[in-house]
């Protein structure tokens, strides 16, 4: 496996290859990696670079004790008198979530520590979701009388049922990464000093699949989440159509006959 650690054009971001994934690491701990124009501009062009790169599987996390708290609101407080300005974060916040569901490859949330409002719905954009056992996830903004500006109160009740959805925003409660694991929010909880290893199984795992396949997949289950069953069978077989022209179908068949592993490149 190499590695490299290479600052992206933002400083409140890393990014660093680990083999096949690529690790894009929130760098503000002074601040609890909050959101701000720099760590949006960082995550973006970390993405461009796993796609130029063609990385098989990006990991989002943060450095320091917290994954990410939620927008900087020293920052916005300060412009409360600029409207204009707090609407832009937010649409740029918003686009972010919306980049990450649409990326061709998987991206796992490494959840280090404390995700709040901002880093939560970062959390929810997210394919799947490792979590440190001390993590704390919540979405916060009815706390300070704010209200979600990138997808917690679409994405939440999708994934855990409105009823849920609505506990969990209505009282900003932070929830622990056990419980958001029982509620269908976190894919895997592990040790705190364990979370990179297991982060780093998984990404080997998926990259040793079809990175056709996983993108197809996840271009269907994205779509199909609204559709109508029937329409999501329809898509879904199209989908089959095209992937048949996929090499990775040929070499995955060629492999079970030969009694070995696939190998995908």
């Amino acid at each position: 496996m190499f590695m490299t650690h290479t600052p992206v054009s933002s400083p409140a971001t890393t990014y660093e290859r680990r083999g096949p994934a690529a690790w894009i690491r929130l760098s503000r701990p002074e601040k609890r990696n909050a959101i701000n124009a720099d760590l949006l501009a960082g995550i973006n062009a970390g993405l461009d670079r796993a796609e130029d790169e063609a990385a098989r599987v990006v990991v989002l996390t943060g450095s320091g004790p917290a994954f990410c708290a939620g927008a900087d609101l020293t920052a916005v407080g300060g412009q409360l008198h600029d409207p204009a300005a707090i609407e832009k974060l937010l649409n740029d916040a918003g686009k972010l979530t919306l980049r990450i569901e649409a990326h061709p490859t998987p991206v796992i949330a490494a959840v280090n520590g404390a995700a709040v409002a901002g880093g939560l719905e970062l959390v929810l954009a997210c394919d799947l979701v490792v979590a440190a056992e001390s993590a704390m996830l919540a979405d916060g903004h009815a706390r300070y009388g704010l209200f979600p500006g990138a997808g917690s109160s679409v994405r939440l009740p999708r994934l855990i049922g409105a009823n849920r959805a609505r506990e969990l925003l209505y009282t900003g409660a932070p929830t622990s990464a056990r419980r958001m694991y029982e509620l269908g929010v976190v894919n895997q909880v592990v040790a705190d000093d364990e979370l990179e290893t297991a982060v780093d199984a998984l990404c080997a795992r998926l990259a040793a699949g079809s990175a056709d396949g996983l993108a197809r997949m996840k271009r269907v289950i994205n779509a199909a989440a609204t559709m109508p069953v029937t329409d999501g069978l329809h898509l879904e077989l199209a989908t089959a159509r095209e992937h048949l022209h996929s090499p990775d179908v040929a070499e995955g068949l060629a492999a079970f006959a030969a009694g070995r592993r696939p190998n995908f490149g």
